[in-house]
């Protein structure tokens, strides 16, 4: 892909998947306006990315707020002369069960995830906008948003509610040429290396350079955050000009559409439905095979 002329942000890139992201683009020609919240991990990243011949500058900034927003536009258009794809990836996690969770614990990863990606969203929008020449807005959601996952009350709930802007944000901005679309990420970083199942694996091929498996990479769609990049990248480009409105999962081998939510069994009663007629036909009725919820426990190959 050649993204050369192009200018993204990418929120919460210092390390990790949002480090994986400014590489990609980068590499492929974009110029990149970094992100994190420490100073020193900034410096790190464009050092890295420019020593590789790429073009970037460093934002230090906690997103949320509407001005780091600004601060970030403002500064690739300031740097670089433009803005053409904006990558939503800065995140924090507060994980606890619902009786144990705080207002503090919510509200915080609200305000990072979902408010942080509308106020980014919203400062690109409108600079694209005003170029008149379409754009990128690129959203990271999660397998937690799309399925729930215990003790992630509010993360889950931030990334199934960047998946529902996702889908609104396309029908609003499809005019100005602008495509959005949430990307369903799995990769081995920080977090992945708390699940028992994955933590071994993860920490061998890391000790030893080995590739991770391929069950691990297949059946589980876990793989490294490069794994994740290309598809960035691919959403970046122009080859991608008419996909918009969509959620896409990939990780390690795996590529996935998901699908829209949408009614999954449907009834009728003539007049309506009385409590007694939904409890009289629920079993047998919509209710004979409800959804599954919460992300499925990983299963390791038996040795």
């Amino acid at each position: 892909m050649d993204l050369q002329g192009k200018v993204a942000v990418v929120t919460g890139s210092g390390r990790g998947l949002g480090l994986a992201y400014a590489r990609a683009l980068a590499a492929a020609g974009a110029a990149v306006v970094v992100n994190d919240v420490d100073a020193d991990v900034v410096d790190e990243a464009v050092g890295a990315i420019s020593a590789a011949g790429g073009r970037a500058t460093g934002v230090v900034a906690a997103v949320g707020d509407s001005e780091a927003a600004e601060q970030l536009t403002e500064t690739a258009v300031r740097e670089f002369g433009r803005l053409d794809v904006l990558v939503t990836n800065a995140g924090i996690l507060r994980d606890r069960v619902l009786w144990k969770m705080t207002d503090d614990d919510f509200d915080s990863v609200v305000k990072v995830h979902l408010r942080g990606t509308f106020t980014c969203a919203r400062a690109a929008a409108v600079r694209m906008r005003e170029q008149g020449e379409g754009g990128r807005l690129i959203l990271i959601s999660s397998p937690a948003g799309q399925r729930g996952n215990f003790g992630q009350t509010n993360y889950a709930a931030a990334k199934a509610g960047i998946v529902a802007m996702a889908r609104t944000w396309a029908l609003e901005l499809a005019r100005a040429g602008i495509t959005v679309n949430a990307v369903v990420p799995v990769a081995a970083t920080e977090m992945t290396k708390t699940i028992p199942a994955f933590a071994p694996v993860i920490e061998e091929a890391e000790r030893t350079g080995a590739p991770l498996p391929a069950w691990l990479r297949k059946d589980e769609g876990l793989g490294t955050v490069e794994d994740v990049a290309g598809l960035i990248t691919f959403l970046a480009s122009d080859t991608a000009k008419d996909v918009t409105g969509q959620a896409i999962g990939i990780g390690g081998d795996r590529l996935a559409l998901w699908t829209h939510p949408k009614e999954a069994a449907v009834a009728f009663a003539d007049g309506g439905w009385s409590a007694d007629a939904i409890g009289e036909r629920w079993h047998d009725g919509v209710g004979a095979a409800p959804e599954t919820f919460g992300i499925p426990a990983p299963k390791a190959p038996e040795a």
